[in-house]
């Protein structure tokens, strides 16, 4: 039996777009001679669909999409995942299911049991947990076949009470299938290999594991499909980040042809740097856009985002706007400019300073002698939002958002100023991993110019002012951060690890303060286990 796994890039909702995609590759692998092709969970909306559920017509074009596939699927079997009508009236109206597919017809319906509901998933607001479990026969084989989550209770920290693979494993299947949306984190590539080994070592069987890839928004797919036998041992891993079609044999209990692979892990600014790139690519291309346009300081965390907005797209597409204040310095402007020349992306050069004048006179009969202080710097900030979004609107750019999630954490940044924008590329990415991505951008040649990433940070708002006048250093605030956010430790916890403890508490406060802020941000590319946005939800109006 040669099973075919099809890793591939879904969009939520365009059904004519998936059902193509994914009758041209049950053609490619029939080519091939494959008997089985496997594709990845809710493949034909794409994941996640979220409350377009909750439409009738929308579960009614999935069911129409498999359908369609069904009648063309003739000479070869298909896996394909999609939502479907739960028939008991007590109980949520879905399934989270997928569609063995053989012989014109749906030959079985597998419907996930395992619902995850933490961070970025949300998956029983919508479906019913399967409480049933069956195998499916083919080719002279019995095939245990799962829905992602449905794998990953074997941990010594069970999320859940039950696991299904113990139910088919009664039914002595010969092999595991797992179709997957499993999003990426830049730790969870190796967390997701060893889940699934430890699968395969408990239940002493080889499993063939479907991911899909591409950005939905701000979840980002990473691929990175994977084949193991029956000791756990990963055979073969799929290209992360890219669409990928490979087939495997599978004869007499044993995957043929392929021998333990030693495998080595990217880097996590690789990783981070791949996810980026497509995270930007798919939010432009599966949303209609071309064009992107942000304000350019000549600091690092702009140089980074117009590096990579120039990599993804072209840099024809990108256009980078210079807004000098009076308080912009001159070495500013000049690696802003090095960078644009580096890049070949378009800019323009639009002064400010007249128009915080203007506004600084306009409030002056109302400010009165007040000192000069955050109001007038936010004037400045809101100023280069004001050009931005005109020139947005006059000719069509997508203004990408440029704070860093160590900003977003603390509040370092102004609502409607610097912290607008469609997209968030670098809200999920902590300053100190921004100064290592912008390395990494610049590993063959120099892109972005070295004073940039060098130079202290300063958002220019003020004379000589620099972010360590507000902040602490980042290399000391980004531990305090991680440890809060990710790790979800407590004051007294992080202090215990030998933080000063008014430090602790300061910057806990702040991280709290700004819930507010973060609620009206773009949503964030999530890269990390923790990201703001989908991933924490924490109340606006609170006291802890």
């Amino acid at each position: 039996m040669k099973i075919a796994l099809a890793q591939l890039n879904y969009h939520i909702g365009n059904f004519e777009s998936n059902t193509q995609k994914i009758l041209d590759t049950i053609r490619q692998a029939q080519s091939q001679g494959a008997d089985l092709v496997v594709f990845a969970e809710l493949s034909i909306c794409g994941y996640p669909p979220r409350d377009l559920l909750e439409l009738k017509s929308f579960v009614e074009h999935c069911e129409a999409a498999a359908q369609h596939i069904a009648k063309h699927c003739t000479d070869i079997a298909c896996i394909i995942g999609l939502p479907t009508i739960n028939p008991e009236i007590k109980g949520k109206d879905l399934f989270n299911s997928a569609y063995f597919i053989e012989n014109g017809r749906v030959k079985a319906q597998i419907n996930k049991a395992l619902l995850p509901n933490y961070d970025v998933f949300d998956e029983y607001r919508y479906f019913e947990p399967s409480r049933q479990t069956q195998c499916i026969d083919f080719k002279g084989y019995t095939l245990a076949l799962t829905i992602c989550e449905d794998l990953w209770n074997v941990n010594d920290n069970p999320l859940y009470v039950d696991e299904p693979m113990e139910h088919l494993s009664k039914a002595k299947p010969d092999l595991m299938i797992n179709i997957a949306a499993s999003p990426f984190a830049y730790n969870h590539d190796e967390e997701r290999i060893q889940i699934l080994g430890d699968n395969c070592r408990k239940y002493k069987l080889p499993l063939f594991y479907v991911n899909q890839i591409g950005a939905q928004t701000e979840l980002i797919f990473d691929g990175g499909s994977l084949v193991f036998n029956d000791k756990g041992e990963v055979l073969d891993e799929l290209p992360y980040f890219s669409e990928a079609l490979r087939i495997y044999e599978f004869k007499e209990g044993k995957i043929q042809d392929l021998s333990p692979l030693q495998i080595i892990p990217q880097t996590d600014i690789q990783q981070i740097h791949q996810a980026l790139l497509l995270g930007i690519r798919d939010y432009f291309q599966k949303s209609g856009f071309s064009k992107a346009i942000l304000g350019l300081s000549g600091g690092i965390d702009s140089a980074v985002v117009c590096a990579l907005a120039a990599e993804a797209l072209g840099a024809e597409n990108v256009m980078a706007v210079l807004m000098p204040s009076a308080y912009s310095t001159d070495h500013s402007i000049t690696d802003a400019l090095d960078l644009v020349k580096n890049l070949g992306c378009k800019h323009e050069i639009i002064p400010i300073k007249a128009a915080a004048e203007t506004f600084d006179e306009l409030l002056k009969p109302v400010f009165k002698d007040l000192p000069f202080n955050i109001a007038e710097e936010n004037i400045q900030s809101r100023s280069r939002a004001l050009v931005l979004m005109a020139m947005s609107n006059k000719f069509g750019y997508i203004l990408l958002n440029t704070s860093n999630k160590s900003e977003c954490a603390v509040g370092y940044g102004t609502l409607y100023g610097d912290m607008a924008g469609a997209i968030s590329v670098l809200g999920d990415v902590y300053k100190t991993q921004v100064f290592q991505l912008a390395r990494y951008i610049n590993r063959e040649k120099e892109i972005i110019p070295i004073n940039s990433i060098v130079k202290p940070p300063s958002a220019e708002l003020r004379p000589g002012q620099k972010d360590s006048d507000s902040l602490p250093e980042y290399d000391i605030l980004d531990q305090i951060l991680f440890q809060y956010i990710e790790l979800k430790k407590g004051p007294a916890e992080i202090s215990a690890m030998g933080f000063d403890e008014a430090l602790v508490n300061r910057v806990i406060k702040m991280v709290n303060a700004a819930e507010f802020k973060r609620y009206q941000t773009p949503p964030i590319l999530r890269v990390s286990p923790k990201a703001f946005g989908m991933g924490r939800r924490m109340p606006i109006v609170g006291k802890y």
